[in-house]
């Protein structure tokens, strides 16, 4: 009789750790999820991954690049996951190296309906990217060196009149700053936006490490100006620094305003995750979300803003930029 009980129990219990697994399974292959690599800064990154993740379910698994790497070691990455990709979308905070992942065949396309107002020129004809709230171009001004004087222009780091002031730009060989050389030899052709550079360390501006540093250098008064992002500008402004910002060429040409970008990943593992957490990324809503934090200022959505943008085509700018950035390198001493 007692054997007959042990026997009864072993089986209960197996059938209990077979429901059990079961159950596990099943929740397991419940659960939505869609991997993000993106470059955009963590703390920005992070509260509208949750957003997203609050709204749909799905739950975001997300890869950060790090500052020094610039974008380029998640792209690099992406390259070499080709084969077996890792990943289901990335997330750019500029557009350069997606042109360069894009080139490489990482991206898969998909046109989303939230992009139908973007302009055509900040999104890929074939879907395969799609560029979203911008960041403009500025001119970051020390008003306790320069009082009511407003240089305005990026050719002010060069010009006479401001001749006598210090000044200061990042390398243009990484960043928002190697994109706006890719768009100067686009538009002025390779000798006159090497040579730009050149007159503007000759006409005292400095070549710094990044835009942030360009930011420090403003507002601490070592410099009386210099082009820098809107990001980094407009936090000088909300930590109370004595400085300006004008945006870039306003009465001319226009302001190089560089977008976030977002792609899907060739063969990914959760294309309809991926497509949902596009659609978000792309809505006005997070648009919007991405203004009040601070990290973006112009709207690739909206229509009506009145700020001047400077014509440019991405994709050819990004085709003839690997011959200047060899040539600028040689160029320019750091």
């Amino acid at each position: 009789m007692k054997n007959k009980h042990l026997v009864f129990f072993v089986i209960v219990i197996i059938v209990m750790l077979a429901t059990i697994g079961c159950n596990n399974e099943k929740a397991s292959d419940s659960t939505r999820e869609v991997v993000v690599y993106t470059s955009v800064d963590q703390n920005i990154a992070e509260s509208i991954l949750k957003d997203f993740e609050a709204t749909t379910g799905i739950v975001v698994k997300p890869v950060y690049d790090i500052e020094a790497s610039k974008t380029t070691g998640l792209a690099n990455r992406l390259i070499a996951e080709k084969e077996n990709p890792q990943a289901d979308v990335f997330w750019s905070s500029e557009i350069i190296m997606t042109l360069r992942l894009k080139e490489e065949n990482v991206f898969q396309p998909y046109a989303s309906e939230k992009a139908a107002d973007i302009p055509a020129s900040y999104k890929d004809s074939e879907g395969y990217w799609t560029g979203f709230g911008g960041r403009g171009r500025v001119m970051i001004i020390n008003t306790d060196i320069m009082g009511e004087a407003t240089p305005d222009s990026i050719y002010d780091l060069i010009s006479e009149e401001y001749s006598r002031f210090k000044k200061a730009i990042a390398y243009p060989l990484f960043g928002t700053t190697m994109t706006h050389l890719f768009v100067m030899n686009q538009l002025w052709g390779e000798e006159a936006a090497i040579n730009y550079f050149l007159a503007a360390e000759d006409n005292q501006t400095v070549i710094v490490d990044g835009n942030s540093v360009v930011r420090d250098l403003v507002a601490s008064g070592e410099v009386a100006f210099g082009i820098t992002d809107t990001d980094d500008a407009f936090a000088a402004v909300k930590d109370g620094k004595p400085v300006k910002v004008v945006y870039l060429d306003q009465k001319n040409e226009g302001t190089l305003i560089i977008p976030n970008t977002v792609g899907m990943i060739q063969d990914c593992r959760h294309p309809e995750e991926g497509k949902i957490f596009i659609d978000y990324l792309l809505s006005k809503e997070t648009e919007q979300k991405l203004m009040e934090m601070g990290f973006i200022d112009v709207s690739l959505n909206d229509a009506t803003s009145d700020i001047v943008f400077l014509t440019c085509d991405f994709e050819e700018a990004y085709r003839g930029g690997e011959a200047i950035l060899e040539k600028i390198k040689d160029a320019l001493v750091q």
